[in-house]
């Protein structure tokens, strides 16, 4: 597995992994969020961040990371790509070629929170509402 640019023809099979890996890790996200979501990630997120990816050998995407300003804005990886690494390389190439040393992690997703510690990061404070102003609490979160 290498860590590749992603490019804009790319975006759809991006948003696939991204739901896929919302309706595995995020529970507490209704159906009518994750539809709220779709085309604010795809318009409006993915052009907003640098972005790389993690392929497999036939050349489907199994993870990606977006970055700005220092800060991991997104990092999804699919489902049954999940515990092989992929989470791990994305966001070590993140820190060590991107700058990345901060994150924002929703509250009620414990599996990221842990990955986050187990990578270094701390947390340094708590909002109750995230960007979009709806009830899920983030924790954000430093090296």
């Amino acid at each position: 597995m290498i860590v590749e640019n992603v490019l804009p023809e790319n975006y759809a099979e991006m948003l696939n992994v991204w739901e896929n890996s919302v309706r595995a890790t995020h529970d507490f996200i209704t159906e009518e969020d994750i539809e709220f979501f779709k085309p604010i990630i795809i318009e409006q997120a993915f052009p907003a961040v640098t972005l790389r990816c993690v392929k497999n050998e036939s050349g489907s995407i199994l993870g990606f990371v977006g970055i700005h300003d220092s800060k991991v804005e997104m990092l999804f990886i699919l489902s049954e790509a999940r515990g092989q690494g992929v989470g791990k390389m994305l966001l070590q190439y993140a820190i060590k070629q991107l700058g990345a040393t901060k994150v924002d992690v929703n509250e009620q997703n414990p599996q990221a929170v842990g990955f986050y510690e187990h990578m270094g990061f701390k947390v340094f404070a708590r909002s109750p509402l995230d960007d979009m102003g709806k009830p899920f609490p983030i924790l954000h979160m430093t090296l």
